[in-house]
């Protein structure tokens, strides 16, 4: 049975991105969340993997905590809703190739008003002859403006991959993007947005009282994984501009 429509394929391939609503229920919703606060608060020891994505020189605080490869630390949870339907829905947008290449959490904390910036994702990755990629973001919390949702700026896949540099203290990628030509995805918890590669986006700072939790998957083909392996990418290292 197939989990989307050829209209929702379509427009993943033309504009970029495509919002899925509901991909996990409540149930599911309060498992990862109880498993997130376990990873954030350190009941579960993340450290290799663990940094702050804003870049900040302030060890106290995390402003944008990144946790990567958090199913190399609970491997229970390739096995569980979020892992299993995001595969088969990549899978249906861009072929029955495609593998989890890696996951991660990002989670803007409380007051924190710390943007992401305008990136690529493919500009954090080794140039493969391949390019098919796509990132599902699950929103753990409600996801909107105020608490730093995601903004994507349609077609922007279409085009050549633009010039990063990277932000502070090993943090993020940025490169230029605006709102002006860009649309706001707002997510209820267990929704979520999937989106290409090339796809240009960003999301402003958490502003509000409540953290803003994701768990994203990344696929890509399989033949992809291997080469990138190869060449000793496992996306638990440095970020690095692609070469």
């Amino acid at each position: 049975m197939k989990l989307l429509t050829k209209q929702q394929i379509t427009f993943f391939e033309e504009e970029g991105y495509l919002v899925i609503d509901n991909l996990l229920n409540e149930s599911e919703v309060t498992y990862y969340s109880n498993l997130y606060d376990s990873f954030l608060d350190n009941r579960i020891d993340a450290s290799k993997y663990r940094s702050d994505l804003s870049g900040s020189d302030d060890a106290a605080k995390e402003n944008i905590t990144q946790i990567m490869v958090p199913s190399k630390i609970v491997p229970e949870m390739l096995e569980k809703v979020l892992h299993i339907k995001s595969l088969r829905m990549a899978q249906e947008l861009m072929g029955d190739d495609i593998a989890l290449d890696f996951d991660m959490l990002i989670n803007k904390a409380p007051n924190t008003n710390t943007i992401t910036p305008w990136h690529q994702d493919a500009a954090y990755w080794i140039n493969m002859p391949d390019k098919r990629a796509a990132s599902c973001w699950v929103a753990i919390d409600h996801a909107y403006k105020e608490n730093g949702c995601m903004w994507y700026t349609p077609k922007s896949h279409l085009s050549e991959i633009l010039q990063h540099e990277q932000t502070g203290n090993k943090g993020a990628l940025k490169c230029e993007g605006s709102e002006e030509n860009s649309v706001c995805i707002e997510l209820s918890p267990g929704s979520c947005v999937f989106h290409q590669g090339g796809t240009l986006h960003y999301s402003r700072g958490n502003s509000t009282n409540d953290n803003r939790r994701a768990i994203i998957t990344n696929f890509r083909p399989k033949a992809m994984i291997s080469l990138e392996r190869s060449k000793g990418v496992d996306h638990t290292g440095d970020r690095k501009v692609k070469q």
